[in-house]
């Protein structure tokens, strides 16, 4: 290895770049996408000690493995770096000069709304193709129809195929980052091959969820195909690359395919969601020691999330899953952004989001507070929807007169005091979540919850 190595922490997630095998008893056998942990140094820089997936320890050497690092550049990150969106005919013609064989970008049509132009640089000047968008599906010639303009790209990459030639070059659109390139580069990009899709277990607006199998492992996969709606997504993965915690589904890597489809690969959820547990399972099979570990459990992912900056902003228990251990994560970090940021005119779950960030949209950790309160409220009622019996366009005018919902029956005092705190009016008058997970850890302590 060139250059001065600075030594990895305890702790570091690397992935192997390479296959290795062992020239010891000592060494650690590994494959190529192999993701290990470091557990200690070792008196020679080149070499760590190591652990597998499956807890198997060993010495690696350094320069078969790279780190494993955040995501950072999210909002910069694109599926479709040569998009370039609304811009003339003119400015095309000048970004993709100088003229060089093969460079192309896309932008939407000026001359015909709702479709696109491929523009590629060929023989010293530039041609325009109109791409026609007919019974929802793409064309240039009429006879290839693709399902979106990933698809029809990758295919012109490959064989020009009556254009005046293949597609060599994308111009990138200034500031944006191939999502793939930064995948691969931070070590999050996993290998489609290596990945069995086995059955839906949900659908959403954006597509399927399966489990899948990644390399003889249980994995949950977000299957998301159309553009638009896989571009917020890459968003979403780029914020997990930067959060590990115990109580946060885990990411264990990215796949994006040329064809345009993105999979979102994280740890697989057995029991499901909490809101389905606590329902199915109810009173006669959950004791007060089982709500509080998943209250207290929710709250521990959200003071990690504060410590860091980061707003969850849609916390319900809808959004948190149980493990085959029953262990609570919070999950759907689709809305997460750093700390007060605006919201975007999403669909809002008024009963679970507080009165200030629906009025001004503006989001924050008591903001998640509030929304946690809800949650509370939604395990110790078993799952129930919370204001029962108030029609919705209601809520927000009782709740703005300072209307706090009822303890749900057998709900400990102490418990139900927590959530009338969560719900004060006033946001800095809220408690933090450390202060709220200091409170659960005494309630558990003292038993206070029985």
């Amino acid at each position: 290895m060139s250059g001065i190595h600075v030594p990895w922490s305890t702790g570091t997630e690397c992935v192997a770049k390479y296959n290795f095998k062992p020239g010891t008893d000592q060494d650690l056998p590994f494959c190529k996408g192999d993701v290990l942990t470091i557990v200690g140094v070792t008196r020679d820089p080149n070499w760590y000690r190591a652990k597998n997936t499956g807890g198997r320890e060993g010495t690696i050497p350094a320069n078969y493995v790279q780190k494993r690092e955040g995501v950072k550049s999210g909002g910069k990150l694109s599926l479709m770096p040569w998009f370039h969106g609304k811009i003339t005919r003119d400015q095309a013609e000048r970004l993709l000069y100088p003229p060089e064989a093969g460079l192309y970008l896309v932008r939407e049509s000026t001359n015909y709304p709702g479709d696109y132009t491929l523009c590629v640089s060929c023989d010293g000047k530039v041609e325009h193709y109109r791409i026609i968008y007919h019974n929802g599906k793409l064309t240039i010639d009429e006879e290839e129809y693709f399902e979106n303009l990933m698809q029809l790209v990758e295919h012109y990459t490959k064989d020009a195929d009556g254009l005046c030639t293949r597609l060599v070059k994308p111009k990138l659109m200034e500031g944006t980052v191939a999502a793939q390139d930064e995948f691969s580069r931070s070590g999050w990009a996993l290998n489609r091959k290596e990945l069995k899709l086995l059955q839906t277990i949900g659908k959403g607006e954006f597509g399927d969820v399966m489990v899948g199998d990644y390399r003889g492992t249980r994995v949950a996969v977000k299957c998301i195909k159309n553009d638009a709606t896989a571009q917020a997504f890459v968003a979403e993965a780029s914020v997990m690359t930067q959060l590990r915690h115990n109580n946060l589904v885990q990411l264990l890597g990215v796949i994006v395919e040329e064809k345009g489809s993105l999979y979102i690969v994280t740890e697989y959820m057995a029991k499901g969601s909490l809101v389905d547990y606590l329902r199915s399972r109810g009173r006669t099979v959950l004791g007060g020691d089982c709500l509080l570990k998943f209250s207290l459990d929710v709250c521990e992912a959200m003071e990690y999330l504060e410590a860091n900056n980061f707003v969850h902003r849609d916390l319900a228990a809808r959004n948190v899953l149980v493990s085959d251990d029953n262990i609570a994560k919070v999950s759907d970090f689709g809305l997460t952004k750093e700390a007060s940021s605006i919201q975007e005119t999403a669909k809002l779950p008024v009963k679970w989001t507080s009165p200030e960030a629906l009025r001004e949209k503006r989001f924050s950790t008591k903001s998640d507070v509030w929304s946690y309160g809800i949650l509370l409220w939604e395990i110790y009622s078993f799952g129930r929807v919370p204001y029962p019996r108030i029609p919705l366009k209601d809520v927000v005018p009782r709740v703005e007169k300072g209307y706090k919902m009822d303890a749900p029956d057998g709900c400990p005092p102490v418990v139900y005091d927590l959530m009338k705190q969560c719900w004060t009016l006033d946001a800095a008058m809220r408690p933090s979540f450390r202060m709220l997970r200091e409170k659960l850890q005494h309630i558990r302590a003292k038993e206070l919850y029985l």
